[in-house]
């Protein structure tokens, strides 16, 4: 707060506030260990073993590496309260920054953007923390808070569009009135502010995992994890190559698509089954839905890969593509050639000109 308070320069500022709750280990103290009724908590998900079986390798593992259990509900309301206790001093944090701002008259000029990395299993599954290559709602529906800068159009409320974390940097952006000189695939939410029902997406995707053998990816860097560890439960799991595959999720409205490199894929229908308890990958009324999102998930790969830059790259420096086409210049062309690369011709173009224009010269004195 010190920094917006003895804030007094023209020039907009910007601050990155990464706090680390809530996230576990699940500790926190009063009032905010006791500021959660317990008695008002909504029932976990949990799943029977035959279910249990068509879901992905990796909550097995942690689920056997975890110990779980034995634990208590009461013992598991014990673990959410406190987790939404940590939630709770995030948003005293949070309120204390905006009535800061307000105190210091610039509320109302200021872009402000709340949101997280990622949610939290806390007892849901019969797990607790996180995983890297799976994507259930608790997990990757996450909170995105919005207060635009006075100027902007806003419908103050809760938005039902499909969005992305990466579309945070479009709207910046644009409200920031900057032109990226890079590609990228956010989508500015400005017009989603203005107008609740303006479509914004049609899809939302997530990934992660890795492949078999990438053990620099698990986490461990290659090593056993440390048994006093916080998360070794999770890490040993990672260890696995098929437990912790790569996966992309593609997530409408309605259905929820999950690829899984070396195990069985997911699918559920959010509507009937908003837990996701019940993958019904295999449930032939569903084929030709899965096999629309299989296509629009190939569609986001093809799209969203193999960026080109915009600027050309620097290290095809003057003298490196001259070293490489002076064998092929002839002595008359020497001034030209160099004034052709200074004004940014490619080299590999101009390679092939001199070479056509050598062949033509042949023919020409022949």
């Amino acid at each position: 707060m010190r920094v917006i308070r003895d804030y007094e320069r023209e020039e907009p500022f910007c601050i990155f506030l990464g706090r680390q709750y809530p996230h576990p280990p699940y500790q926190i103290e009063e009032p905010y260990f006791s500021a959660i009724d317990k008695k008002a908590l909504p029932g976990r998900l949990i799943m029977d073993e035959e279910d249990m079986a068509k879901k992905p390798r990796i909550l097995q593992k942690i689920r056997e590496n975890q110990r779980l259990g034995d634990l208590t509900e009461e013992d598991w309301d014990g673990i959410r309260s406190c987790y939404l206790g940590m939630c709770r001093k995030v948003d005293d944090y949070f309120r204390q920054v905006c009535e800061t701002l307000k105190e210091k008259g610039l509320y109302e000029d200021t872009a402000i953007f709340f949101f997280s990395a990622h949610g939290d299993y806390t007892g849901d599954y019969g797990i607790v923390e996180k995983t890297q290559n799976t994507f259930e709602d608790c997990l990757t529906n996450v909170p995105f808070l919005i207060k635009p800068p006075k100027g902007y159009a806003l419908q103050s409320g809760i938005r039902d569009s499909l969005v992305e974390l990466v579309d945070f940097y479009a709207t910046a952006m644009e409200m920031c009135g900057i032109t990226p000189s890079h590609s990228h695939f956010g989508r500015s939410l400005t017009a989603v502010l203005a107008d609740p029902a303006k479509h914004h997406r049609e899809f939302v995707c997530c990934e992660g995992g890795r492949l078999a053998g990438e053990i620099h990816c698990d986490e461990s860097n290659g090593g056993r994890p440390n048994l006093y560890d916080p998360y070794y439960p999770r890490k040993c799991a990672q260890l696995d190559d098929v437990a912790h595959t790569k996966a992309a999720m593609l997530r409408t409205d309605r259905y929820k698509y999950v690829r899984r490199l070396y195990e069985l894929d997911e699918f559920y229908d959010l509507k009937e089954d908003p837990g996701e308890l019940h993958n019904v990958i295999d449930d032939p009324r569903y084929g030709q839905i899965i096999g629309r999102l299989q296509m629009q998930l190939l569609d986001w790969y093809q799209e969203t890969t193999d960026v080109v830059p915009y600027a050309q790259d620097d290290r095809f420096s003057f003298e490196m593509i001259w070293n490489r086409v002076k064998l092929l210049c002839r002595p008359k062309q020497e001034a030209e050639v160099k004034e052709r690369i200074r004004n940014g011709e490619y080299m590999f173009l101009l390679m092939e000109a001199l070479r056509k224009e050598a062949r033509q010269e042949e023919g020409e004195q022949n």
